[in-house]
């Protein structure tokens, strides 16, 4: 196990005695009683739950002290000193670890250093040195991941602490959780966007569901997280709406295209007039029903940030329909930030034109949420929409020509084969589940379907104009907020190109960014129990929507990696997929990747023939590509494999691994597709998080838990995938222009895998496969195709970090 901790700020003393006293945890009084009386008060305050002398006494014997004293009896007998062994046999036990099972009561200090806590290292404490070892106590994380402050605080230590003028209380430059979730203003208000999606004659109104605390009421003025999820209103079945891939990949008219001129048509239909407002209120119509459905959000509801939910169009409760990422649909999502700035209407209801104005907002708005809800936040921010200070975008989309395509090719997410952009836009067309709403809108909806599913072009996958107006990166001189980028390692859902784009367009932006890649899959980040995630988007959220100078700016790292190779390890870097990095180039040669280039390298072939046996086996995806990488099995044959010597060092990837080739297919028409794989027997990091505790994380007092997780080695494995990458041989010069393929003639392929970071350890082997259909990922058309591969124009070209 290892705490490791990025979001604690070092404080001076009398900054330390100021804070300590604004939780009234350090009494006003203390430099004028003897260390005994103020240990021993001090101590007993740690019991908040305790509402007597003699009940705190008696949970402060349930503290061993010593092997011999307790903390009652260790009190009694000091004078003007704290024995350090003592103090974090201490702090361990109030922190949540256990004596005997997790440490001895003669080695504290051992198990902190192992396990990556802070202490202090000194023998003895007097007074100063125990007030500062108190001040980081209460900023040390705990068993649980939570800081030892917000233990205190779930216990109830600031039940009650608000006032008849609430305010926010900083501690350590973040704020703290003294807001009541027991009584949450939840709220539903309709935002007038500038759309009309459905045609209908009228602006479509946008359904918004609030929580905040009820300390608003009292005049205080807070920031809302936004979250805009088109699933918060549930989704639709449409297993039976998915795309046969079992099909035959187009063989494609010679097209080019400029770049330029792939850009839709601007719509000119007029916007609808806006609703005349005939009065106006403070007060909300209809109650939420619906709950939160993100941690994080939870989290900061109890530290005074209201939390917003929109669906945006097409979702139940909202008029128009959804568009899959079209800039319709950002527009929708930027609406809510402008009402939230006081930049637009919303209304109490639906029909009688009474307005309700953010009041209760000081207009600062960030955007938080995975996969398609950060998606949105990534979409908001390149508007430069007023309003918005910071996103923290998770597994998020920048282009989603990168979400269902790659290179000429349909390439569908991880385990969604069949899925596309009409596909996921039925999915959240969640207005069809009001029976009356779908009468009046569910024919509109299937008429746009069909304009979706012909502008997304399953036949030829190539990069187009309704492909363009869902690339956000397009958009990023309009970026001026802040940016937090998160990213799973092993997310083949939304692919890594998506966050490596995006961060290599926001290396140059004069904008504050910061990027996490964890080795998960499609996974929030926020429970994990060796990262302060939570904490350190406590301390940039203090910083960007409250206006406190906490160096949040400095002080969180440019960029945080979890290593692969070891479990609880992050590392910091300053950049990834950095241009500056060093290349390793790997030729290829007989089953072979060597680092010297080799004369009379031979051709080598293999058959795509493997649709057929993949049917006849009725086998998972997985299990084939499994069965691709192994030694032998029924798939041997439809691929090329090609291993280096076992390092002799670790090697440490960074960036985007480039495979050059010169390939001939005995078609008009082919693919490759490339896997580079870490090869050896290995007690691997699993990229599922496994639950520590179920809900096992308070987010608050009396307020919702989470579950407590981390990643945990697996049992002995012989490979893992690092990276892989797929293109069609007719876009071998880029995704939007096609070229002839005439069989058995040769063309030189480049092809840029996805990016990646990964910690190839010392005796592995680097490894290359290469082959044709993707079971998992590709159209798998049933044909027997052979493949040539000119082994002396081929390399592997690798950046890495290390020489």
């Amino acid at each position: 196990m290892q705490l490791n901790q990025f979001a604690r700020l070092t404080k001076s003393q009398s900054e330390q005695i100021t804070e300590l006293q604004r939780i009234h945890l350090l009494p006003t009084d203390f430099a004028q009683l003897s260390f005994q009386k103020l240990a021993q008060t001090i101590f007993q305050r740690l019991f908040p739950e305790a509402r007597s002398q003699s009940t705190r006494i008696r949970q402060l014997g349930l503290l061993q002290a010593t092997t011999e004293l307790n903390l009652t009896t260790y009190l009694e007998s000091i004078n003007t000193s704290f024995d350090q062994v003592v103090f974090y046999n201490v702090a361990l036990q109030l922190l949540g670890f256990e004596v005997i099972t997790d440490f001895a009561l003669d080695q504290p200090i051992a198990f902190m250093a192992a396990t990556k806590l802070p202490f202090i290292d000194q023998a003895t404490f007097d007074q100063p040195t125990f007030i500062q070892a108190l001040y980081l106590l209460l900023t040390t994380r705990s068993q649980n991941g939570l800081l030892y402050l917000d233990q205190l605080a779930n216990r109830g230590f600031f039940a009650n602490w608000q006032g008849v003028q609430p305010q926010f209380l900083i501690f350590n430059g973040k704020v703290q959780p003294v807001f009541d979730t027991s009584h949450l203003i939840r709220e539903v208000v309709y935002v007038e966007s500038s759309l009309d999606t459905d045609q209908d004659g009228q602006r479509d109104l946008l359904e918004t569901t609030i929580f905040r605390p009820r300390a608003t009421e009292a005049g205080l003025k807070i920031p809302a997280l936004y979250t805009a999820s088109p699933y918060y209103k549930g989704i639709n079945d449409v297993d039976a709406d998915l795309h046969n891939v079992d099909t035959t990949i187009a063989t494609k008219p010679v097209q080019q295209p400029d770049l330029a001129d792939l850009t839709q048509a601007p719509n000119t239909a007029p916007i609808p007039q806006q609703r005349t407002v005939k009065s106006t209120s403070m007060t909300t119509e209809l109650n939420a029903t619906d709950d939160s459905n993100y941690s994080l959000n939870d989290y900061f509801l109890a530290r005074g940030f209201a939390n917003v939910y929109a669906g945006g169009i097409g979702t139940r409760g909202s008029d128009g329909v959804r568009t899959c990422g079209s800039p319709e649909e950002t527009a929708s999502t930027t609406a809510i930030i402008e009402w939230l700035a006081g930049n637009r209407r919303a209304f109490t209801n639906r029909t009688d034109g009474i307005e309700i104005k953010a009041w209760w907002c000081n207009h600062q708005i960030a955007m938080t949420g995975k996969s398609y809800l950060g998606t949105l936040a990534t979409a908001a921010a390149t508007t430069g929409v007023e309003g918005l200070k910071t996103i923290v975008a998770e597994a998020a989309i920048s282009s989603w020509y990168d979400y269902y395509r790659e290179n000429g090719l349909v390439v569908a997410p991880v385990n969604c084969q069949g899925e596309d952009a009409d596909v996921l836009a039925k999915l959240c067309q969640t207005r069809q589940k009001d029976a009356a709403d779908y009468a009046l809108s569910g024919a509109f909806f299937a008429d746009q379907l069909k304009a979706l599913q012909e502008g997304q072009d399953r036949i030829t996958g190539n990069y187009n104009a309704f492909w363009a107006a869902r690339n956000y990166r397009d958009n990023i001189a309009n970026l001026n907020c802040d940016v937090i980028l998160v990213h799973g390692l092993n997310d083949w859902n939304v692919k890594l190109q998506n966050a490596g784009a995006l961060w290599d367009l926001l290396r140059d932006q004069p904008v504050n960014k910061k990027l996490f890649l964890h080795q998960g899959e499609h996974i929030y980040m926020n429970n994990i129990q060796s990262i302060d995630f939570t904490d350190m988007m406590n301390l940039w959220f203090t910083h960007q929507l409250l206006g406190v100078d906490n160096q949040a700016l400095t002080t969180l790292p440019a960029v945080m990696i979890q290593d692969n190779a070891q479990e609880a390890t992050w590392t910091t870097q300053a950049d990834w997929l950095a241009p500056v990095n060093p290349t390793t180039t790997f030729w290829l040669n007989e089953q072979t990747l060597r680092v010297n280039a080799t004369e009379n390298a031979p051709l080598a072939t293999f058959k795509d023939d493997g649709v057929a046996i993949f049917r006849a086996q009725k086998i998972s995806e997985a299990a084939w590509q499994d069965a691709l990488i192994a030694d032998q099995s029924s798939f041997t044959g439809n691929r090329l494999r090609f291993l280096s010597a076992p390092l002799t060092k670790p090697f440490i990837i960074d960036g985007r691994i480039q495979f050059r080739t010169r390939v001939a297919v005995n078609a008009e028409r082919g693919l490759l597709s490339v896997l580079v794989i870490d090869y050896g027997q290995f007690n691997r990091l699993g990229t599922a998080p496994a639950v520590l505790a179920a809900k096992g994380q308070q987010l608050g007092y009396q307020w919702h838990c989470d579950d407590l997780k981390e990643f945990k080695l697996n049992r002995p494995s012989n490979y893992q995938v690092i990276t892989k990458g797929h293109i069609n041989l007719q876009n071998r010069h880029n995704s939007y222009q096609t070229e002839a393929v005439t069989p058995n003639e040769f063309y030189d392929i480049t092809l840029d895998l996805q990016p990646t970071h990964y910690d190839l350890t010392a005796g592995h082997q680097l490894g290359l496969l290469i082959y044709a259909t993707d079971m998992g990922m590709t159209i798998r058309e049933e044909q027997a195709f052979v493949y040539q591969v000119d082994l002396a124009a081929s390399q592997l070209i690798v950046p890495h970090l290390n020489d």
